[in-house]
């Protein structure tokens, strides 16, 4: 009351408080009777967000049918018994590092994939390519799919071994001529966001990109691999040292030529 010191109501235990200010009834107060009461309107309270409550089953359903009926592919989505539905996204894979796959191991067929068959465990040799820049793979989902299992699924999808941690999923939004990322929570889900946005891609679509965020675990790479990330680093300084080398040697020429054309001319 007197110094006008403001706190949280939790935290008014915790304040240590050093009133010496003279008043003028007594020589000196004490920090107790500094203290307002708890009622007191100067405390701060902490205000929590309101999550917005989850679609009922009736606003699940408005939106699916609003959503099939601008769909121009017959990706629709369906909507089960119990509440949840399916349907498909795509997904751009924008990877630009190598990622791990089994070495000698074949593209896994529909048997494979049906007996789910983990190609990957058949053999402890690896290798390391890089994926084409760009590539698409299409998923179809169910509304309890997160974001988590998204990544996991195309991980195996392509053979890859790599740990899941080492790779994020993003959300591509177009506004105003501009192209922003915003990089999706693990327990997100992805097939809502697509029902929300419309089967639109140019309004949302998906990217696979390297976790870059500073969340990546290197403790879960195993030694050939970052012995491989080494060779791959070294070999990137190389090829950019040649460039280097080859860009000033051009010019070196160039400047020889005009020299030697410059010869014997005035000025």
């Amino acid at each position: 009351a007197d110094c006008r010191y403001t706190c949280h109501q939790e935290c008014r235990s915790l304040i240590q408080l050093d009133c010496r200010r003279p008043g003028p009834w007594q020589s000196q107060l004490s920090p107790e009777s500094t203290l307002l009461p708890p009622c007191s309107q100067n405390v701060t309270q902490t205000v929590e967000e309101e999550k917005p409550e989850p679609p009922t089953l009736q606003e699940i359903k408005q939106k699916i049918e609003k959503y099939n009926a601008k769909v121009t592919n017959c990706l629709l989505m369906k909507l089960n018994d119990d509440g949840t539905y399916t349907g498909f996204i795509k997904v751009h894979l924008k990877l630009r590092r190598p990622v791990t796959v089994p070495a000698g191991i074949r593209p896994q067929s529909i048997y494979d994939a049906l007996k789910e068959v983990n190609l990957a465990e058949m053999t402890d040799k690896r290798t390391s390519f890089y994926l084409p820049l760009d590539a698409i793979k299409q998923l179809h989902i169910s509304s309890t799919t997160t974001v988590s299992e998204v990544i996991q699924g195309l991980l195996k999808k392509f053979m890859v071994v790599d740990n899941p941690q080492k790779f994020a999923l993003f959300k591509e939004m177009r506004k105003d001529g501009q192209v922003l990322f915003q990089k999706l929570p693990l327990t997100e889900y992805p097939l809502y966001l697509r029902l929300l946005a419309g089967p639109d891609t140019d309004v949302l679509s998906f990217v696979l990109k390297e976790n870059e965020t500073g969340e990546v675990e290197w403790d879960a790479f195993s030694i050939p691999e970052l012995q491989n990330f080494l060779m791959i680093l070294d070999k990137e300084e190389k090829e950019k040292i040649q460039q280097v080398h080859r860009k000033y040697e051009r010019f070196k020429q160039r400047l020889q030529q005009t020299l030697k054309e410059a010869r014997g001319k005035p000025g």
